[in-house]
C-alpha cells in the first residue's frame, strides 16, 4: 500500500468520525448567534423609547428614517433569529440576520471603528462568519427545514 492511499484512509476515518458533529454544530451556531440577536431586539422593545433616541441621535443608519431604521432593525433583531432556532426557513433567516448585522457596523461605524473597541467590532465579525457559516452549508439535520425536506414537502 502507497504512503498516499494510507493517508487516504486516515483521512477518511477522521472525516467519517466528525461527521456525527456536524447536526449538533451547525445548531448550536444557528442558536448562538440567533441568542445575540434576540437579547439585543429584545432590548430594544424593554425600552422603546431609548431605541428611538439612539437611532435618532447615535445611529448613523444610512438611506432610511430614524424611526423606521428602529422599527426594522428591531424586527430584523426579533424574527430572523426565532426562524434561525427553529431551522425554518434558515438560510433567509440566515442572509436577513447578516443584513442587520452590517447595517449595524456601518450605523456605528463611527464609534466601532474607533480605538478600544476593537473587541465589539470583532464581535460582529464572529457573528457575520457564524452566519455565513449558515448561509453556506444549511441549518443541518437538527432543523425543521431538514424535517420538511426528508417528509417529502417540496412542491412538485
Amino acid at each position: 500500500m502507497t504512503v498516499a492511499v494510507q493517508l487516504h484512509r486516515f483521512n477518511d476515518l477522521a472525516e467519517r468520525a466528525a461527521q456525527w458533529l456536524v447536526a449538533p454544530l451547525l445548531l448550536i451556531t444557528r442558536v448562538y448567534v440567533a441568542w445575540q440577536f434576540l437579547k439585543s431586539g429584545w432590548l430594544k422593545i424593554a425600552d422603546w423609547e431609548t431605541t428611538q433616541f439612539l437611532f435618532e441621535e447615535e445611529y448613523k443608519v444610512p438611506l432610511v428614517s430614524p424611526l423606521l431604521a428602529a422599527v426594522g432593525g428591531t424586527f430584523g433583531e426579533l424574527a430572523f433569529p426565532v426562524l434561525l432556532i427553529l431551522g425554518l426557513l434558515t438560510r433567509y433567516a440566515a442572509a436577513g440576520l447578516f443584513a442587520v448585522n452590517v447595517i449595524a457596523v456601518v450605523s456605528y461605524a463611527h464609534v466601532l471603528l474607533g480605538e478600544g473597541f476593537e473587541a465589539a467590532l470583532a464581535q460582529h465579525y464572529l457573528w457575520g462568519f457564524m452566519l455565513l457559516v449558515v448561509l453556506v452549508f444549511g441549518p443541518g439535520r437538527l432543523s425543521i427545514d431538514a424535517w420538511l425536506n426528508a417528509s417529502g414537502a417540496r412542491p412538485r
